[in-house]
């Protein structure tokens, strides 16, 4: 009788214990969480968590996502619970500066209507035709708004990055300060070579929608205060004062995004005074202080990046000179080029990371490797397409076109020049951020952008991502230290290594035996026909009884081959199968049986110390 009652009162107390757990893990222990993910994906990071720290007046967050309309779409509902997630990490971190909700926009409701206003995009994927809402809208106190259209599972990587712009975005009221220097004519104005008015190119058009441009020239001996971000296109005959205020402008936090050139091809200036040789800028002696080596000596030829122009025959020839950097050939990891498809140039330059250098070096576009390099000078010199075609011998390696240049550095001059400020001279930096592209002319319009005459209003429509990589790198480089810190993340969905590596090596054993039985039909399909040729060359020609065995030798062989193939497949269909009942195994009793052994361990522990305790009662009774 006793025994029975001590098992219910410790089944009684593992009950309470257990009740007693899980409200202590809702209501106490839900601020703290323990991510064991290998890249920590459901964690934010220490740039977000500096960006929520930042916030000084509350931000509504509305998750619009179709929950009843994606039923059926089990990935995309998967990805959208990934998304709440975080954004229930951000609001938790943010400690009621930031409110969530999540809202589910059904058909022709009004919150289908509030989701269009915000400007979301609807993707046509449901079963029925439904459009599908999964993107995020945020309004802070004074009624500015920002969205984020649609969360592509594709960026999952860049999740984070996109959420904590958004939230920045919102936070601050500051516009971002871009100093531009050039000497080109990008702002538009009087053509010097017909005498009429140009536009503006387009890609400085779009700057001047989200920052505070100033135009500087390369005259200029310093730069404009309260620079955000410092914007270099093909600087040439710059002064060593302001090289030098360059310099320390790097050195002392600030960004930069540099378009160097070999031979620029979009100058009208330079064709104005008629030159026939190269146009090349360069910052030679800022990169070799900061690490890198820029070549404006060579052009690069690629002769399967090559774009396709039209001959003045009006005939079609691939340039092997302008070239249309596929995504291959584009950085899928950072977060200027990782949704771009294609970038267009002409004459690109090629960067080297010099090996005595500390400096962190991320290639950011890359050639494909049938490229080539070509002299400047030979280069500015051929106008045929197909001469230079004739002149292309293939290197076989890639050469890397733009790149991101962070982390220690040191100063060009080894003391403020002459006139300047001693002391406020910064000798090196840790903090070193710019970006660097070998090319300037794929900022010109006839690159990336066609312009067309609507009703009297010109219409401009892009068909290559330039505008785009200008606008991502002006955005990160112009965004506050936590944002940029903000690196790509892992993605959520795990894939099943082990089963990846079984299907690599039985598909590998498949492909082997896949050829010896193709090789095998050939020799035989061959044989055969040399037979049907002598035949109808020599009339009543009969297949020997040995060229009939061998034939049937072959087909019973070919059975056999077939057999040991399926035999392949069946074995990794099984050894598929067999992990993949493990990893159920593993997943779906793994947890319930460390539970239930705890609580029999708790029962044992409890069950000992009742019955030490009835000794002990026993003995002093006695």
């Amino acid at each position: 009788m006793q025994n029975k009652f001590t098992t219910s009162l410790s089944l009684l107390l593992i009950a309470i214990v257990f009740f007693a757990l899980v409200l202590i893990n809702n209501q106490v222990l839900s601020p703290f969480r323990l991510d064991l993910t290998e890249n920590q994906v459901y964690s934010l990071s220490g740039g977000s968590k500096q960006v929520l720290a930042e916030i000084d007046e509350p931000i509504n967050l509305y998750f619009f996502f179709s929950d009843k309309s994606s039923k059926n779409i089990t990935s995309l509902r998967n990805y959208a619970n990934r998304v709440e997630s975080l954004l229930s990490e951000y609001q938790t971190m943010a400690k009621g500066k930031l409110t969530l909700q999540v809202i589910d926009p059904q058909p022709f409701s009004e919150q289908e209507d509030q989701a269009n206003q915000y400007g979301l995009t609807g993707a046509t994927i449901g079963a029925a035709g439904e459009a599908i809402y999964m993107g995020l809208a945020a309004t802070n106190a004074i009624g500015e708004h920002k969205v984020i259209a649609f969360f592509d599972p594709k960026q999952e990587s860049f999740l984070e990055y996109e959420i904590s712009k958004l939230i920045h975005q919102l936070s601050s009221t500051k516009t971002p300060k871009v100093s531009l220097l050039t000497d080109l004519n990008i702002a538009g104005g009087q053509n010097p070579m017909t005498g009429q008015m140009d536009p503006a190119w387009t890609f400085y058009t779009q700057l001047q929608q989200l920052n505070d441009v100033e135009l500087v020239g390369s005259d200029s001996t310093s730069l404009p205060t309260d620079t955000d971000l410092l914007v270099i296109v093909h600087p040439q005959g710059i002064s060593e004062t302001l090289l030098y205020a360059i310099d320390q402008y790097a050195l002392k936090g600030g960004k930069l995004l540099v378009f160097v050139d070999p031979h620029n091809e979009s100058d009208q200036m330079a064709m104005m005074a008629g030159s026939m040789g190269p146009n090349s800028s360069s910052l030679d002696p800022l990169f070799a202080a900061w690490g890198i080596e820029f070549d404006n000596k060579q052009v690069l030829l690629d002769a399967m990046a090559g774009l396709d122009i039209r001959t003045q025959a009006g005939g079609v020839t691939r340039h092997f000179g302008f070239v249309g950097l596929g995504a291959e050939q584009l950085d899928r990891e950072d977060i200027t080029t990782s949704n771009l498809e294609v970038i267009n140039g002409a004459s690109f330059g090629t960067f080297n990371k010099k090996s005595d250098i500390k400096t962190q070096w991320l290639p950011l576009m890359t050639s494909t490797v049938n490229a080539d390099l070509i002299d400047v000078s030979t280069y500015a010199m051929t106008r045929e397409p197909d001469e230079l075609a004739k002149k292309f011998q293939s290197k076989n390696k890639q050469f890397v076109l733009a790149g991101r240049l962070t982390g220690k550095a040191k100063s060009a001059f080894e003391q403020a020049p002459e006139g300047q400020d001693t002391s406020t001279f910064a000798a090196s930096t840790d903090a070193l951020n710019l970006i660097v592209v070998g090319d300037t002319d794929l900022l010109a319009d006839r690159f990336w952008v066609q312009q067309a005459n609507f009703f009297g209003q010109m219409v401009f429509t892009p068909f290559a991502n330039n505008g785009d990589f200008v606008t991502n790198a002006v955005e990160n480089l112009s965004g506050s230290e936590a944002l940029i810190s903000i690196r790509s993340r892992g993605t959520f969905a795990r894939p099943f290594i082990k089963v990846d590596e079984l299907t690599v090596a039985a598909e590998k054993k498949f492909r082997e035996q896949e050829l010896i039985l193709q090789q095998q039909l050939d020799d035989t399909e061959q044989q055969l026909m040399q037979l049907q040729t002598q035949q109808e060359d020599e009339a009543g020609l009969v297949i020997s009884a040995e060229q009939q065995q061998t034939i049937d030798n072959f087909m019973q062989k070919k059975i056999e081959i077939r057999k040991a193939l399926r035999e392949v497949r069946h074995q990794l269909d099984k050894d598929i199968e067999q992990l993949g009942n493990w990893i159920k195994l593993i997943n779906i009793a793994a947890a319930p049986f460390i539970l239930v052994m705890l609580l029999i361990l708790f029962s044992a522990l409890l069950r000992t110390r009742s019955t030490t305790e009835q000794r002990e009662v026993t003995k002093g009774g006695e």
